[in-house]
């Protein structure tokens, strides 16, 4: 079996409310509990694993490969909800979509200052 990625875990000052948020905003299924975790399952098999910690999170950065139509309704959301968005990773380029690689992207962040991405083209695929 080739190496592939099975889950991550995503650390939150409080799980449900990150939980609920990735899973809302990304337009994936409800959050489902397993021990300590609260599982945001994507399609590809891959799952965040929400973990409440104590104290500081760390903030990471999650990068998510969308269709257009996806990215749409993603990008739908991000603006419902009046999120702050960027085209690029270090916040520089404030409210734009980045179009690298003849695709669409961009970032915003989740209640712990994770940084998320959507991305319609793999870097170096266009």
């Amino acid at each position: 079996m080739p190496v592939q990625l099975n889950h991550t875990i995503v650390s939150a000052r409080e799980r449900r409310e990150t939980a609920s948020f990735l899973a809302s905003v990304l337009g994936l299924p409800e959050p489902t509990p397993f021990g300590p975790f609260l599982v945001v399952q994507c399609a590809n098999d891959v799952s965040l694993d929400v973990l409440e910690v104590e104290g500081a999170v760390v903030p990471q950065h999650y990068a998510f490969l969308v269709t257009d139509d996806e990215f749409d309704e993603i990008f739908g959301r991000i603006l419902d909800r009046g999120l702050d968005y960027w085209a690029d990773p270090f916040h520089n380029e404030p409210n734009r979509v980045n179009h690298h690689d003849g695709g669409r992207g961009v970032y915003w962040s989740d209640p712990n200052g994770h940084s998320l991405e959507i991305i319609t083209v793999p870097y170096g695929g266009g």
